[in-house]
């Protein structure tokens, strides 16, 4: 083997096992196509109804005379459960592939993104929130900050991002 070789295979050798590769210009963790961001958002509205409905169960139940406690468990494992499929939306799908960092040199698209990124922290809070709860406070400001994100996440570019993967 010549010394070329020798280096080339070092070097390869070296990136794997440093699990080091050039950067890549993606934008998705999954290639474009396979998710809709609406339904993203539609699944994140049904979590929010669907931890409504067990913060109704678990005072229903509690205020029962005798009380089920197993009932008021599994009303709670599912609240807790739905919260933390929000969390997962919110941190894994939106803020880990689609909404990306914009620089402060473009101040339109930077507030842009500090608006999005700030509906998005507050949904994580809230969720955590519902958890800790069954107050339907939570509720009413996740369905709020999910309205809110839905308008400022779905402007000119995404909608034209979404067109080229559905046509």
């Amino acid at each position: 083997m010549n010394r070329t070789k020798a280096v080339a295979l070092l070097v390869g050798l070296a990136i794997s096992l440093t699990g080091w590769a050039p950067p890549a210009n993606a934008h998705c963790e999954i290639p474009c196509g396979i998710y809709t961001d609406e339904m993203r958002i539609e699944m994140i509205k049904e979590h929010i109804q669907t931890i409504e409905k067990s913060m109704k169960q678990i005072v229903e139940l509690s205020a029962a005379n005798p009380v089920n406690y197993n009932q008021v468990v599994r009303w709670v494992s599912n609240k807790e459960e739905h919260a933390t499929k929000i969390q997962h939306i919110v941190t894994q799908y939106f803020m880990t592939q689609r909404v990306k960092p914009e620089s402060s040199k473009d101040r339109g698209a930077h507030k842009a993104y500090l608006t999005k990124l700030t509906f998005l922290h507050e949904m994580l809070f809230q969720a955590m929130r519902a958890k800790q709860s069954t107050d339907l406070k939570h509720v009413e400001k996740l369905r709020e900050l999910t309205a809110g994100f839905h308008e400022a996440y779905f402007g000119v570019a995404e909608k034209k991002h979404l067109e080229e993967h559905h046509e």
